[in-house]
């Protein structure tokens, strides 16, 4: 019972996956959570409000006052009892009138009024979702402090193919769980502690594929643990996160605009799209420092290649020297060097050339340290400093860098 005690206000809006909204609710509930569904007009067509009520054990509000009695519900008083709002759907037409403040129905109203934070699940069709008005309204709320469930891909309801899937209820439910451990909120939902509130942050992360030819590739061992790691505490503490991440099978985090990415030039196109406006960058993807200089178009037919396979690399560019060439005086670039060894010589030369703030070290000597893990050893360097830490859970590894992050930008 996880979620025993909270108090969750359920937003339901005029989308096909509003039907997934009565497994959310069973799983909600089944943590401990007491639930009460908010629905607009529109949800309605699309999932019975006497389905959803049976569920909660409460009715459905979706009018301002009950047509029968006159009874009146206030948008206020659930503002104040809720721990936590989840509109999952959230339609298009929901996230716009979300962004512009437009109160035409029982849910807005209860979002303005609202106390605790807001979560928003997006479901739509992937141009719907794709659209740049879309993606305009999810970044002012994303500004705003509006956690986003980033929508998933697969098959849609209008028979096409790609990103706009709400996300799953179990998924959610786990997402819900774990802010409610690790994002410790007060009484109302509020954070206490938002030190990054109003800060853009740009996050590499993941490995790199590079194309031999049609199927095969050069990669590397990267879970993007690390990254997505950093991207979620970033995001808890307020800032607006990219996450921009190589081939991964990990879930876009919660709150985080995540974008996917193959290859080293890939990844420098996607982070030079966003690095002028960021205030702070972290860079720890495990970028290819090769990749092959004419791929194969199709496959390479094993038959024809004989006994020996010679393959000619060409350098990829360095993401963070890159980037780091372009730094502005008020940004902080964050590195990463992982060595087979504890070389804070190098990792300092590495973090003056590419003219970084901090640098973050760890060794494949160390045991329980480098990729595919659960865990990390780390020693954070900046110029005039060394600070190892022990062995710990990436989760644990990312809050610490983190906070050395908020303390050196306390001090800018």
């Amino acid at each position: 019972m996880k979620l025993q005690g909270k108090h969750i206000v359920v937003g339901i809006t005029g989308s096909i996956a509003a039907y997934k909204a009565a497994t959310l609710i069973r799983c909600l509930i089944k943590e401990g959570a007491e639930v009460q569904v908010v629905m607009t007009p529109a949800g309605k067509e699309f999932i019975t409000p006497l389905t959803l009520s049976t569920l909660t054990n409460k009715p459905v509000v979706s009018e301002f006052f009950d047509r029968r009695d006159g009874s009146w519900y206030s948008h206020v008083s659930l503002g104040i009892w809720a721990d936590l709002l989840l509109i999952a759907p959230a339609s298009a037409a929901t996230l716009g009138k979300m962004a512009h403040g437009i109160a035409d129905n029982m849910l807005l109203t209860t979002y303005l009024s609202m106390k605790a934070p807001t979560w928003v699940a997006p479901a739509m069709d992937l141009d719907m979702y794709a659209h740049e008005a879309t993606q305009n309204n999810l970044s002012v709320l994303r500004e705003r402090g509006v956690h986003i469930i980033d929508a998933g891909s697969g098959f849609l309801a209008s028979g096409l193919e790609g990103k706009g899937r709400m996300a799953e209820p179990e998924e959610i439910t786990a997402e819900v769980i774990r802010y409610f451990k690790e994002g410790a909120t007060n009484v109302k939902g509020r954070h206490d502690d938002a030190p990054l509130h109003g800060k853009q942050i740009l996050i590499t992360a993941g490995p790199t594929y590079e194309s031999i030819d049609a199927v095969r590739f050069v990669g590397n061992h990267s879970s993007g643990r690390m990254g997505y790691a950093l991207a979620e505490v970033c995001a808890r503490k307020g800032a607006a996160v990219t996450l921009v991440s190589g081939p991964t099978s990990l879930p876009d985090p919660v709150g985080v605009k995540t974008v996917r990415v193959v290859s080293a030039l890939d990844m420098l196109a996607a982070s030079e799209a966003v690095f002028a406006q960021s205030d702070i960058a972290i860079f720890s993807a495990a970028v290819a420092d090769y990749r092959p200089a004419t791929p194969v178009e199709g496959k390479m037919k094993r038959e024809a290649l004989g006994e020996e396979l010679v393959l000619r690399f060409t350098k990829n560019p360095d993401i963070a020297a890159t980037l780091g060439h372009k730094k502005r005086s008020q940004q902080l670039l964050v590195g990463f060097a992982l060595e087979t060894t504890c070389n804070e010589e190098e990792a300092l030369r590495k973090m003056k050339v590419k003219n970084m703030d901090l640098m973050i070290l760890n060794s494949l000597s160390d045991q329980g340290a480098g990729f595919g893990g659960a865990t990390n050893k780390i020693a954070l360097l900046s110029a005039t400093s060394t600070k190892h830490f022990p062995l710990k859970t990436k989760e644990e590894v990312a809050t610490d860098i983190v906070e050395a992050i908020i303390e050196k930008i306390e001090r800018i």
